[in-house]
């Protein structure tokens, strides 16, 4: 029986996880947490019979406490229960699914118990990845990729590890907007960037997707897993969301991974690496497909990615102006507060002040990530 943690179960990554236990016997939650959503997590700890949950909001934990008082689990709360139950002694392996650089220290304390990662929180390696990677070899823990894209590179590179990568050829649907202009952009809603066309997402990572912010947060987090520079990472639109990333090597080979757009498939695979095990579901169906199409990003409209691009070949704190720059703009749009647009304007200014740290600690990274939000918070009042 492998015991698993899982933070940020009532996500939808967190959620569908939670299929894959469903559907497996020889799993065994021993811990969940979540943000603030105490009702679903409640009928989960009453599912699961995790050991120890944990409520991020402080209120909210005294409220679930009440409600599960009649079960033998241990309630916990903040950044405090979050590593708590990161580190929770049973568990073999954390799938960290929060989102937003709450992730880094959970995932950290996780690596410092010994326990192996399956990371679904990009901004964890794009802030803190060259202090992730290092614990990882330190600890002699793995750390084993969810998003889809990552999971397909890793998925093609089992058994090539000793071959030369030309390419890492990172795939991106396109989003709500693709082969839209700048300037056809300027009055998109809330409500038309939160339809993406291939997934079903959590909201923060839908609109990174229309902004294409989202792809250039892989490409960096690509570079951690992976051991390339950003230079060999490329970004290619292919809108069937069937190919989910590609690898090319030294002789010119190309290997793929293909599937339909099932998040359950990296998840499971994740957990039970390098196990592959039966999964329901849609198959694919090339002759219905009938077709594959690639294209080119364009980065002059979806500046979010190259800012991403610049962020990561700069390296040290930039990457972590350009997330917390994209977390504050993200929930000032889907708080109505700014423009679409706005976004990568934001992004952009915060990384034009910003003095770079060449190796940040955690320390210095959280303290970059208040000085932007302050920065913006300023900017914005100056405008207003």
């Amino acid at each position: 029986m492998k015991k698993i943690v899982i933070l940020g179960s009532t996500g939808s990554i967190g959620t569908q996880t939670l299929e894959v236990v469903r559907a497996n016997g020889d799993l065994q939650v021993t811990g969940l947490a979540a943000s603030s959503n105490i009702a679903l997590l409640e009928k989960q700890i009453r599912e699961f019979s995790p050991r120890i949950a944990c409520v991020f909001e402080k209120q909210a934990a005294r409220d679930l406490a009440v409600r599960v008082a009649d079960l033998p689990v241990q309630v916990v709360s903040g950044m405090e229960g979050l590593v708590e139950t990161a580190q929770e002694p049973s568990a073999e392996l954390v799938l960290t699914a929060v989102v937003g650089m709450v992730g880094i220290r959970p995932t950290m304390a996780a690596m410092e118990a010994g326990k192996d990662i399956a990371l679904a929180n990009k901004e964890t390696l794009v802030t803190a990845g060259h202090l992730i990677t290092e614990l990882a070899r330190e600890k002699g823990v793995r750390i084993l990729p969810v998003d889809s894209e990552h999971s397909a590179i890793f998925q093609v590179l089992h058994g090539e590890r000793e071959n030369p990568v030309s390419r890492i050829l990172l795939t991106a649907s396109g989003g709500p907007f693709r082969g839209r202009i700048r300037e056809q952009l300027r009055d998109v809603q809330v409500e038309d960037a939160l339809k993406h066309p291939s997934w079903t997402m959590g909201r923060k990572i839908t609109i990174d997707s229309a902004t294409m912010v989202n792809k250039g947060l892989e490409v960096m987090e690509a570079g951690w897993l992976f051991g390339v520079p950003l230079s060999q990472v490329e970004v290619v639109v292919q809108p069937q969301s069937v190919i989910h990333s590609m690898v090319e090597f030294a002789d010119g080979a190309v290997l793929a991974q293909l599937g339909t757009p099932d998040m359950r498939l990296p998840i499971q695979y994740a957990l039970y690496y390098p196990e592959r095990r039966y999964l329901s579901g849609e198959r694919l169906d090339f002759s219905a497909l009938g077709q594959l199409t690639f294209e080119k990003p364009d980065m002059g409209t979806f500046r979010g990615l190259e800012l991403a691009y610049q962020a990561g070949a700069m390296g040290g704190s930039l990457p972590t102006v350009f997330n917390a720059a994209n977390e504050w703009a993200v929930a000032r749009f889907l708080n109505r507060e700014i423009g679409f647009l706005d976004i990568a304007d934001s992004i952009e200014a915060a990384m034009n002040v910003h003095r770079v740290i060449p190796h940040p600690s955690v320390e210095q990274i959280l303290e970059t990530e208040r000085e932007v939000r302050e920065f913006l918070e300023e900017s914005g009042k100056r405008k207003a």
